[in-house]
């Protein structure tokens, strides 16, 4: 059984990110479950989605300490979920720093130093910089599938299995630059 948790904030494309996991997994023959849990999305609130695959799955929620990976579009979302993440698991990190509501008024600071608690106290993590593959795509709206690219280097699904589902999942005029981008993050 594997255990994947998507987190980021409303218009990072989180939950296409899960859908295609999902697709390729169902692909690969495994049972699969998800779950979608948003905050004030359309206002850059919290997203996540816990997505389950294996020979069967009962239940779509990843509980405490059971996650396998947990990628994070962004630097405080990924701090959020630490609880759900399982001793010896592994955290993929976008570097991106998305200010919530509280920082935006200036009730809040953003927390500056994410980078160096992850780095000090979980084992297996990447932090990723995706600053200047978006700027080469030419979007910041391929950063999901960028991410994507990154967890599919940590999973036994193909390249083409994923290029499979990101092609059944995505407008046919963005196939292309959604394969590039995702080719791009299994560079990273």
């Amino acid at each position: 059984m594997k255990n994947i948790i998507f987190a980021g904030v409303g218009g990072q494309g989180v939950i296409l990110a899960s859908k295609i996991l999902m697709e390729v997994a169902k692909q690969a023959g495994f049972d699969v479950k998800e779950s979608e849990i948003h905050g004030m999305a359309q206002r850059g609130g919290s997203v996540d989605c816990h997505v389950r695959y294996g020979e069967k799955v009962y239940s779509p929620l990843i509980e405490k300490q059971s996650a396998d990976v947990i990628v994070s579009l962004e630097q405080l979302e990924a701090m959020r979920k630490l609880s759900l993440l399982a001793p010896g698991g592994t955290m993929i990190i976008n570097l991106e720093k998305v200010d919530p509501a509280p920082v935006q008024t200036g009730e809040k600071k953003y927390p500056d130093d994410i980078e160096k608690w992850v780095s000090t106290n979980i084992a297996k993590h990447r932090l990723v910089d995706t600053t200047a593959v978006l700027k080469e795509l030419g979007t910041k709206k391929a950063l999901n599938i960028v991410m994507l690219g990154v967890l599919s280097n940590h999973l036994e699904f193909t390249e083409k299995q994923w290029e499979t589902a990101i092609r059944s999942l995505v407008k046919e005029k963005f196939v292309d630059m959604n394969l590039q981008a995702f080719r791009k993050g299994r560079e990273l």
